[in-house]
């Protein structure tokens, strides 16, 4: 399998934090050097070790918003 190679660009902000000390993160993060995507996943607190996580693009993110926006939570 190769090798995913990623730099975190900006921390947007954490989510949660695990009782092991692994955040839910969402990050703005360049995957094998190609343009920066909006990301939320956990990550050790190295972040050298990740879990699954989902990426968006700005428009993606806009329309998840608007449907968060809409929801009574």
């Amino acid at each position: 399998m190769a090798e995913i190679k990623y730099e975190i660009k900006k921390t947007l902000g954490v989510l949660s934090e695990s009782p092991k000390g692994w955040k839910k993160e969402l990050n703005l993060i360049s995957w094998n050097g190609k343009k920066e995507k909006y990301d939320l996943r956990e990550w050790d607190p190295e972040h050298v070790k990740m879990g699954k996580g989902v990426t968006f693009t700005s428009e993606e993110l806009r329309v998840l918003r608007d449907l968060l926006n809409d929801m009574n939570l």
